[in-house]
């Protein structure tokens, strides 16, 4: 799959200092400033360009960097790094008119201290230490959301710590230009997939809109058979297809169906520039069956999906595919299926009628054809395959009425116990953590969906950076978290929204 991230994205680095060293010593601090600039722009795992800017030493400059990140449609971020003591009242007027994220690498030029030959020349150049504080001090009492890296900035742990941080700058971006589009709405007195759409583009920048199921239906029928066939072909040579799915089979009508299908919505996609979509089994007029093939593969080329008109987390995959995107393992729209109450270990099975995506399989997906007992249209065609094992969380986004929250829970993911012989659907099994009956009670009681978003390579601390980006409220279920603490912090939680909302 080809990046999710375009690589005309930038990360800015930005410098401060002051005159008061005299213009040697910025000449020093402007030379050092390019040099890690240019390193972390040639590292491999940062996706983006990092951008040397010359130091900026005054109030005037540094407000008109910010502007002109603002209006750059290409800047991501901001890397922001104090080589001496930079006065931080002159940030005010920037940090206040700055739009765009804020990561700050608490680094140095030099590795270690020189001890044989440390002067206080040298200390008046390399002031880190006590200049990123006076900086930190003022994003603080500015209220601002922002990345705290510290490390030298050779360190691969601080370049991984960039890279990831620089991942999820590239999906807050992504998010603030992403179009969802509804195909009809969402399923009827369900009330978690509810949410405000208004707020949801306040909040967050993305656009959520409808079309008729027919719009779509009108890109589906335009699908040549020559593109029908050829499409057919690229399954067949893609996945183990089951007998009668196969060229001359009983049921190759259907897989032309999906392929028609798939056909139709990538055309949809790519007129509209919608980058998620949702669907729901209540409302498919003209369709001869429910999309679980093309929705499987759409993902799988890093659309968002969500089931039964979910948005939220067809958004939401649409984000966490952006993170993940270049180092993905994995990562896929999911719903809590079935428990697995033995004494022996508590598991949860997650699964979906037919939309998981094959980029969590373990092994090469099986193509295959199954009657839905829902939906009242043909037997649907779809990828089945177990989810494969290691370290996973899944995520939530939910309207909790004056506020968006962002629920993430660490999971293991693990082989299941036996075979499901009768289980025609992709599935994957997983521990919760800290336990089945601790997390889940956690889930529950922060509101948590039954849907969620599913990955292998989006870890908690990334989600947590999107939260800050998105200056929306996380919840993090991990091996520490207990339910009493839980429950006091979404306490606290309620109040500090509250009074923000004031």
């Amino acid at each position: 799959m080809t990046s999710l991230i375009s690589p005309e994205k930038e990360l800015w680095f930005v410098t401060g200092s002051q005159h008061l060293y005299g213009p040697e010593t910025l000449k020093e601090v402007d030379a050092h400033s390019k040099i890690i600039a240019d390193a972390l722009n040639s590292a491999s795992d940062i996706p983006v360009k990092v951008v040397f800017k010359p130091v900026l030493t005054t109030s005037e400059a540094i407000t008109q960097t910010a502007l002109e990140a603002n209006i750059d449609p290409n800047c991501i971020g901001l890397i922001c790094w104090m080589h001496t003591f930079s006065p931080a009242k002159m940030w005010i007027g920037g940090l206040t008119t700055l739009k765009k994220p804020i990561c700050h690498l608490h680094t140095q030029f030099n590795r270690d201290i020189p001890w044989a030959t440390m002067d206080m020349d040298f200390m008046n150049l390399n002031q880190s230490a006590h200049g990123g504080r006076e900086f930190g001090f003022m994003v603080s009492r500015l209220r601002i959301n922002r990345k705290i890296i510290v490390g030298h900035w050779e360190d691969p742990e601080v370049v991984a710590e960039l890279a990831q941080w620089s991942r999820v700058a590239a999906a807050w971006d992504d998010f603030k230009h992403l179009k969802v589009v509804r195909f009809g709405d969402n399923m009827r007195q369900v009330a978690v997939t509810e949410g405000d759409k208004v707020e949801a583009q306040i909040q967050f920048g993305m656009s959520v809109n409808s079309h008729g199921i027919g719009d779509l239906v009108e890109h589906i029928r335009a699908a040549s058979a020559a593109d029908v066939e050829a499409l057919c072909d690229v399954y067949a040579q893609s996945y183990k297809m089951a007998p009668e799915l196969l060229k001359g089979g009983a049921r190759y009508a259907s897989l032309q169906d999906a392929a028609a299908i798939e056909l139709g919505l990538r055309s949809f996609m790519k007129e509209g520039g919608f980058h998620a979509f949702v669907d729901s089994f209540e409302d498919l007029h003209g369709l001869k069956q429910l999309p679980g093939l093309p929705a499987q593969r759409l993902m799988a080329d890093g659309y968002g999906f969500g089931a039964e008109g979910d948005w939220k987390h067809s958004a939401l995959t649409r984000a966490m595919k952006v993170m993940a995107s270049g180092v993905d393992k994995g990562t896929s729209f999911m719903e809590d299926y079935t428990y697995h109450f033995s004494p022996k270990g508590m598991r949860c099975l997650g699964a979906h009628m037919l939309e998981i995506c094959p980029s969590i399989a373990d092994a090469q997906p099986t193509c295959e054809i199954h009657p839905l007992g829902i939906g009242g249209k043909e037997d649907p065609v779809r990828l089945v395959f177990n989810g494969k094992a290691g370290s996973a969380i899944n995520a939530s986004l939910v309207d909790m009425g004056n506020r968006f929250r962002l629920l993430i829970n660490q999971v293991e993911a693990v082989e299941p116990e036996a075979d499901l012989p009768k289980l025609p659907v992709a599935r994957v099994l997983w521990d919760v953590k800290p336990s089945l009956k601790e997390g889940v009670a956690c889930w529950i009681q922060a509101g948590g969906a039954h849907h969620t978003c599913f990955s292998y390579s989006v870890p908690v601390e990334a989600m947590v950076d999107f939260a800050e980006m998105a200056n929306v409220e996380s919840v993090v279920i991990d091996e520490q978290t207990t339910l009493p603490r839980l429950k006091e912090t979404l306490r606290c939680n309620e109040v500090y929204y509250g009074i923000r909302a004031l």
